[in-house]
C-alpha cells in the first residue's frame, strides 16, 4: 500500500507538472491572442463556467473514487449511475443556459459580449461530466497512468485547437472568440474519454449494470452531497465575485475598463502563477483520497495517520521554496511567463498566504476519506460566506482589487485553520 500510494503520488506529480506546461502555454497562448481585455472577459465567464461544472457532475467523482477503493460494490453500476444523473441534470442546465445567458451577461455581468460564451457553456457540460466520471474509477483504482495521459492528450489537443481556432473567431469579434475558446473543451474532453476509455478493463455490460439500486444511490449522495454542496458554495462565491465586484466598483467611481482590465490582470497573471504548486498538492490529493479511504475504513489508523504526515510535509516541502520565490522575486515569473510586471504586489501580498492553500487540498481528501465530507462542507461554506461579506463591504473603501485580495485571503486563512482542527480531533478520538 505504501509503495502504491508513493507511486500513485510520483505519477500524478510528473503528470501534473506536464499538464502545468501545458496549461501555462495555454494561458500564454489565449493572453497572446485574445490580449487582456479578452481574458478580462473570458475571466468573467470563468466562474459561471466553474459553478455549472459543479452542479452537472452532482460531486460524484469523488463519491465514486471513494466507494471504489472501498472495493465493495459493483463498479460498473456506479459508474452507469452516476453517468445518467449526471446527464440528467445536464439537461436542465443546458436548458436554464439557453433561456437565461442573456439576462446573466446583461444584468449581472454587465457586458453583452458575454453572452456567446455563456451560451457556449451548456454544450460543453456532458462531456466534462462523462470524462471525470470515468477518470474516477482510475483514481478509486489508484491507476494513475491513464488520467496522467488523457489530461497530457487533452491539453496537447486543446492548445492547437486554440492556435488554429482562436484567429479566426477573432475577425468575427472578440465574442466569438469567446464562445469558441470555452467550445473547444468538447474537442479536449472526447480526446480524454477516448484514451480513458482504451484503458477500462474489458468487460460485459449485463442488464444489472444499468438498473438504479437504491443502496448503491443512497451510499452515493451520501458522501456526494456534501462534496457537490462544498464546490457549489465555493463556486456560487466565485459566481457572485465578478457580480459583486463590479456593481460595487461601478457604484464608487471605477470605470468598466479599469475593473475587467484589474480582474484580467489577476485571475489571467496573478492567480495562475500563485497556484503554481497546486499541481503537486492536487497529485498528492488525488493519490490520498483512496488510500485515507482504505486504510480508514479498515480501522487502521497508524497508517492513517502517518499517510497525512506525508501528504503534507511534501506539500509544505513544495509550497515553502515556491513561496519565498514569488516573495522577493515575484517579477521573475512574470517576466518569464507573460512578458508583464503587472500584478507584482499582488503577487507579494498572496504567496505567505497561499502557502496555506497548499495544504488545503490534502486535508479536504483526508477529511472525504475519513467520513468528515460534512464537516468539510460546513468549514467551506463559512469561510465562503466570509469572503462574500468582506468582498462586498471592502470594495465600497475604494481600494480597487485589494478588497477581493483581502477577501480571499481571509477565506484561504479560515478554511484551512478548520480543516486541521478537525482531522486532529478525529484521529485523536482513536
Amino acid at each position: 500500500m505504501k509503495n502504491k500510494f508513493i507511486k500513485s503520488t510520483i505519477i500524478l506529480m510528473i503528470g501534473g507538472l506536464l499538464t502545468k506546461v501545458l496549461g501555462m502555454i495555454i494561458r500564454i497562448v489565449m493572453t497572446r491572442l485574445l490580449g487582456s481585455e479578452g481574458i478580462g472577459l473570458y475571466m468573467l465567464i470563468m466562474p459561471t463556467f466553474n459553478l455549472f461544472i459543479a452542479l452537472a457532475q452532482l460531486g460524484l467523482p469523488v463519491a465514486l473514487s471513494k466507494m471504489i477503493a472501498e472495493e465493495k460494490y459493483n463498479n460498473k453500476n456506479l459508474i452507469i449511475t452516476s453517468i445518467l444523473f449526471s446527464l440528467f441534470v445536464n439537461g436542465f442546465i443546458i436548458l436554464f443556459l439557453i433561456i437565461g445567458s442573456r439576462y446573466i451577461a446583461l444584468q449581472l455581468l454587465h457586458d453583452s459580449r458575454c453572452f456567446y460564451g455563456l451560451l457556449s457553456i451548456g454544450l460543453v457540460l456532458p462531456f466534462i461530466s462523462i470524462s471525470n466520471m470515468i477518470r474516477s474509477y482510475f483514481f478509486g483504482k489508484e491507476k494513475m497512468f491513464p488520467h496522467v495521459l488523457s489530461n497530457v492528450a487533452e491539453d496537447i489537443v486543446r492548445l492547437i485547437t486554440l492556435l488554429l481556432g482562436i484567429p479566426f473567431f477573432l475577425i468575427k469579434g472578440i465574442e466569438w472568440a469567446i464562445a469558441f475558446v470555452v467550445l473547444s473543451n468538447i474537442i479536449s474532453e472526447l480526446t480524454s474519454t477516448f484514451i480513458l476509455y482504451f484503458f477500462l478493463p474489458k468487460f460485459t455490460l449485463l442488464k444489472e449494470d444499468f438498473q438504479i439500486q437504491g443502496k448503491n444511490v443512497k451510499e452515493l449522495f451520501k458522501i456526494a452531497f456534501p462534496t457537490l454542496t462544498t464546490r457549489v458554495i465555493g463556486n456560487i462565491g466565485g459566481f457572485l465575485e465578478p457580480v459583486l465586484l463590479t456593481y460595487v466598483l461601478l457604484k464608487v467611481g471605477y470605470s468598466n475598463h479599469f475593473i475587467i482590465n484589474e480582474y484580467g490582470v489577476l485571475n489571467g497573471y496573478v492567480m495562475p502563477i500563485i497556484l503554481l504548486p497546486s499541481f503537486f498538492t492536487m497529485a498528492i490529493s488525488h493519490a490520498l483520497l483512496p488510500v485515507i479511504s482504505n486504510s480508514y475504513s479498515n480501522r487502521n489508523i497508524s497508517s492513517t495517520q502517518r499517510k497525512i504526515r506525508q501528504a503534507l510535509f511534501v506539500s509544505l516541502l513544495i509550497g515553502i521554496p515556491i513561496t519565498f520565490t514569488l516573495t522577493f522575486f515575484p517579477e521573475l515569473l512574470l517576466n518569464w511567463i507573460y512578458n508583464t510586471n503587472v500584478g507584482i504586489s499582488y503577487i507579494r501580498f498572496l504567496a505567505p498566504i497561499c502557502l496555506l492553500h497548499y495544504i488545503q487540498g490534502p486535508l479536504t481528501a483526508c477529511m472525504q476519506g475519513m467520513n468528515l465530507a460534512k464537516c468539510a462542507m460546513r468549514g467551506s461554506i463559512t469561510g465562503m460566506i466570509l469572503r462574500t461579506i468582506l468582498l462586498f463591504s471592502l470594495s465600497f473603501l475604494k481600494i480597487g482589487m485589494w478588497g477581493l485580495i483581502f477577501a480571499m485571503s481571509s477565506n484561504i486563512f479560515y478554511v484551512t485553520i478548520h480543516h486541521i482542527y478537525h482531522v486532529k480531533r478525529k484521529l485523536k478520538e482513536h
